[in-house]
């Protein structure tokens, strides 16, 4: 009986890090795509490139929102339900959902679609003025609202498989597309036609409707390709559940309502700084509008489109854990909750603490390859790159808790995190300025990330002495790497200038080459990686001639 459980949980792990390896690569891939084509689309913007990423950010804000609305949290939800039913051996009602879904999600993207593009006049101000400017590129992203909900819920159905390469491969293309058609819009328009700027940021962001159409297209292939397993699946379920078409849509939309607010929790801490950042720094310090834009580009697209990279770590790592975790609550396997909850965070914090520790300490060489160089922009970086622990922490705690069931409370935490961050924006950017967001950001989460800690180890009693203990040590090996790196760094800078476009990306190279090799090794000969990545990794230490 042991040697079974113990061989269901190691299976559990594999899924879980195969999982989150898939996703990893799609969450990854596409992220690192968006912010390589920053590199030529900035160059070709100039001089406007820091104006036409205030106008992207603020559009993009908004267009998030929407998504989440048209979408309705219904991917999750169907994802969640899917892992269920199917846990039962009910895969026929989980297709059922997935067809009732579907028919759904196309109402919801056309009337979100619709909303948004006649209300963007109204959204599109800053807390201080309209700008038409705005209005159209807002307008030209609510044509990838009619596409990306039924993107979402194709997504959602192979999540509730815990098949992730699809959606991580669906994730891939359309980003590909999307940066493709960016690029190539962007150069005709601004190098060969010496065209307007703002017409080349509408064509940048109508991108997200041609990347969403390519996206569809491949998940439909996958589809095709898995019928005759999934069929198979279908055929011999149990088929003892009967479950009508209204109380499918009922059971949707009840996951659904809890997955919109917290889904979109960090696009509402955004989204209190696009709206209230303009006013309250106007009245603190005098500069011009213009001047005012490019602050906040600095920090709401350029700093956190690089942040984002490694934030998409936590988020990978997030749809894998749901379906798991939902799995386990059905059985009411309290023991694999626990466990599971353990493996998720103790993933997390191994891949996310070293990654924003290194984006620190490279942060002035990466921002000039990315967008020239500018010390504040640097600065700002440094600051974001701590603050993607946070984001990302908040992420995954999430994320757990809605594969608990525990959508009520993850909201109430949400809320009160909203509040302090309310409450604390404008002390924080009469005090830091700029930076004032981003510390306002970081203090509400903090209050979020510890009640839900809390939350989990007195109600479902997860191991967070060992989680604590490996925190530590991850934690520790980190800031050895962050000074080997700053070293590397400063050394390099003897001979190469990191204000050079040239030069900058040596430093990146050498640098993260050596931060890299310190941590991985320290991980591996300290048992750290083994005990976190599983026993799997021991046949590729083994393969490489690495000894632990």
């Amino acid at each position: 009986m042991m040697k079974e459980n113990n061989l269901k949980e190691q299976n559990t792990q594999d899924t879980f890090i195969k999982g989150s390896a898939w996703m990893t690569f799609g969450s990854i891939t596409s992220r690192i795509l968006g912010a390589l084509y920053i590199i030529p689309w900035f160059i070709w913007m100039s001089p406007y490139g820091n104006i036409a990423n205030a106008l992207t950010a603020r559009s993009y804000n908004i267009y998030s929102i929407f998504i989440l609305i048209s979408t309705a949290g219904i991917p999750g939800a169907v994802a969640k339900q899917v892992a269920k039913y199917n846990a039962l051996n009910e895969y026929g009602v989980g297709r059922k959902l997935f067809h009732r879904g579907l028919v759904l999600m196309i109402v919801l993207g056309v009337a979100s679609a619709a909303i948004m593009y006649f209300a963007s006049p109204f959204l599109a101000s800053n807390g201080s003025r309209s700008d038409p400017r705005q209005v159209a590129v807002m307008r030209s992203l609510s044509y990838a609202i009619l596409l990306i909900p039924v993107l979402s819920i194709m997504r959602g159905y192979f999540q509730g498989y815990a098949d992730m390469m699809p959606s991580a491969m669906s994730q891939f293309v359309e980003q590909f597309a999307r940066v493709a058609w960016m690029l190539l819009t962007a150069y005709v328009i601004m190098q060969v036609q010496h065209g307007n700027f703002v017409d080349a940021v509408v064509q940048s962001n109508f991108a997200a409707a041609i990347g969403a159409i390519f996206g569809i297209l491949i998940l439909c292939w996958f589809l095709l390709s898995r019928r005759k397993k999934l069929n198979y699946l279908v055929e011999n379920s149990e088929n003892e559940i009967q479950v009508s078409t209204a109380a499918l849509f009922k059971e949707i939309i009840e996951q659904a309502i809890p997955f919109i607010i917290i889904d979109a929790g960090i696009q509402l801490f955004y989204l209190v700084d696009q709206y209230t950042f303009h006013p309250m720094i106007a009245s603190v310090v005098k500069a011009s509008y213009n001047t005012i834009e490019t602050w906040y580009a600095l920090f709401a697209l350029n700093a956190n489109k690089l942040i984002m990279i490694i934030v998409s770590l936590a988020s990978a790592m997030a749809v894998t854990a749901i379906p798991l975790l939902s799995a386990a609550h059905a059985k009411h396997d309290f023991a694999g909750i626990s466990k599971q909850i353990g493996n998720t965070l103790d993933l997390f914090l191994f891949v996310m603490i070293p990654a924003a520790f290194g984006m620190a300490a490279i942060a002035t060489p990466i921002y000039t390859i990315f967008y020239g160089f500018d010390q504040l922009g640097s600065n700002i970086l440094y600051l974001s790159a701590f603050t993607s622990i946070t984001l990302g922490m908040f992420t995954v705690l999430m994320a757990i808790l809605q594969g608990l069931s525990e959508n009520g409370l993850a909201i109430k935490y949400l809320v009160l995190g909203l509040i302090i961050k309310l409450i604390v924006q404008y002390p924080m950017i009469y005090v830091f300025k700029v930076f004032g967001p981003l510390v306002a950001t970081n203090l509400g989460m903090f209050v979020i990330i510890f009640l839900a800690l809390k939350h989990l180890e007195v109600v479902y009693d997860f191991n967070q002495g060992r989680t604590s203990r490996r925190f530590i040590g991850i934690t520790g090996f980190s800031l050895i790497m962050f000074l080997i790196v700053l070293g590397v760094e400063k050394v390099l800078e003897l001979f190469l200038s990191p204000a050079s476009r040239l030069q900058a990306p040596i430093i990146v190279v050498v640098a993260v080459l050596v931060g890299g090799i310190f941590y991985a090794a320290a991980a591996i000969k300290s048992n750290l990686a083994q005990k976190i990545l599983g026993d799997k990794i021991v046949p590729l230490l083994a393969k490489l001639h690495i000894k632990a």
